[in-house]
This record gives structure tokens, C-alpha cells and sequence, in this order.
């Protein structure tokens, strides 16, 4: 997407890095704003966790910016942050973290996950880590496509039986995650999401949809513990809501 990439291949396999340390870009400072950049942690399908871009910046929007990876693509750690017409790509909880942000109009593509991905493999989209349930956190995705790249497709047509892609996971008790008039492709898993280990946190978590479409999207298969959202509702998920986006993301 854009024709600046800057590039890493850190790796929490590298001895001495956390998953924390692997991030291509790390962002601290609050209001940072990027535009027409991808960023790429370029470590591989083998490495386990990589991150390419890391965020703990307040009030931070990213318009058509790319985020490369295959595990922990987009590490959104902390704050307020919105995305905007992005491309995500990924494997393993690509999208996760404990802030509050919001998607609009992204496509998040499933890549091949293993070095012999022909085996099969499952893939969560996202893995948010609220741990309390007064923190103000959460994944919103309004108007995104969740889909996978053409060598993921291809992988997919001819076994999709062991081709396995879902919408989040609970990496953490509390974890939240929203997706509101979104499309999703065929890849998508009837029971839409996955447990993170047993019963962990599925009695705490949220996990919600709103209009969804596509081959995906399949409310009356949908796993017990997820929810599908009543319009009235709709408010409290708003960016104007959600983020307080109206009072910084035009400034």
C-alpha cells in the first residue's frame, strides 16, 4: 500500500527479545499520526511472535497505512487509537492488545501460516487483552473485510476443511471485540470465533456483530458466548463514543 516500507525481522525467538521487543516501529508519543506507510516485520511464518508495529500512543490515527507480518502483526498495546483504509495481513492473533481501537474500511487479509502451510493450521484475527472489565478498551471494526491473500485462498479452495480462520480469541479474561457491518470471506469459520484454552474467559468476554455479510457471516452457527448486537445498541461502539473520536481525530 505504501511505497515507503520500513522493514525488521526481530523475533521473540531471538534470545534476550520478548514479543514486546520484535516491533519494526514502536510508537510512545501521544497524537502520532502516519499516512501512505507500511510497516513490515519481515521474521517469517517459522518465528512464532514478530511484531511490525507496535502502539502505545494516545489519540494516534493511521490512514492507508500497511502493517506486514504473520504472528502479532499489529501489537495496538495501549490509549486510543483509530485506523483507517489500512491493510492488515497476518496469522496468528495479528491484530491484538488492551487499547481501544477502532477500525474503519481496513481489509485484513489471512496469510499462510506454516512453512509447509499445505498441513492446515487455525488462525485468530484478533486477540484483545482487556484484563478488567472497567477498562475502557476494545477492538471496533466498522466497514472492514476479513478475507485471505490469493496464496491463502488458493491453500484454502483445495482443503477447507483444515484451513481454519476466526474472527478473535480472548487473550485476556475481559477481552472485547466488535465487528459492525463487515464482510467477511469464505475462510471465515461458521462458529465465527475461538476459544483461547477450555473455558477461559468465555463467560466474561465480549464478543459482538452487527450486520455482517459475506459467505462468513453466519449468525445461527455462531459459537454460544459471541453475540449479535441489537441496533440500538450501536451507540456505545461509535468512534465518537468508543474512542471520544470527535474531540481529536480532525485536529
Amino acid at each position: 500500500m505504501g511505497a515507503t516500507v520500513v522493514t525488521g525481522a526481530r523475533h521473540a525467538q531471538m534470545p534476550g527479545l520478548t514479543t514486546y521487543d520484535t516491533a519494526t516501529v514502536a510508537v510512545l508519543a501521544d497524537g502520532f499520526r502516519a499516512r501512505g506507510l507500511t510497516f513490515e516485520n519481515a521474521a517469517g511464518p517459522g518465528a512464532h511472535q514478530a511484531v511490525a508495529f507496535r502502539s502505545d500512543s494516545d489519540m494516534s490515527v493511521l490512514e492507508h497505512v500497511e502493517f506486514r507480518g504473520h504472528q502479532d502483526t499489529l501489537y495496538a498495546r495501549s490509549l486510543r487509537q483509530l485506523y483507517s483504509h489500512c491493510r492488515i495481513s497476518g496469522t496468528v492473533d495479528f491484530i491484538f492488545g488492551n487499547a481501544a481501537a477502532v477500525f474503519d474500511s481496513c481489509l485484513i487479509e489471512v496469510v499462510p501460516r506454516l512453512e509447509n502451510p499445505e498441513k492446515g493450521e487455525r488462525n485468530a484475527v484478533t486477540a484483545h487483552g482487556r484484563t478488567d472489565p472497567s477498562q475502557p478498551t476494545g477492538f471496533v471494526f466498522y466497514n472492514c473485510t476479513v478475507t485471505g491473500s490469493a496464496e491463502y485462498l488458493e491453500l484454502y479452495r483445495k482443503k477447507p476443511r483444515v484451513h481454519r480462520v476466526y474472527l478473535g480469541r480472548p487473550w485476556k479474561e475481559y477481552s472485547r471485540t466488535v465487528f459492525v457491518r463487515c464482510y467477511f470471506g469464505e475462510v471465515v469459520r461458521p462458529e465465527g470465533w475461538l476459544p483461547w484454552r477450555g473455558d477461559f474467559a468465555l463467560k466474561t468476554l465480549f464478543y459482538g456483530e452487527y450486520g455482517s455479510l459475506g459467505p462468513g457471516a453466519n449468525a445461527s452457527a455462531r459459537v454460544e458466548w459471541s453475540s449479535q448486537i441489537e441496533e440500538e445498541h450501536l451507540g456505545v461502539y461509535s468512534p465518537e463514543n468508543f474512542i471520544q473520536g470527535d474531540e481529536w481525530v480532525a485536529c
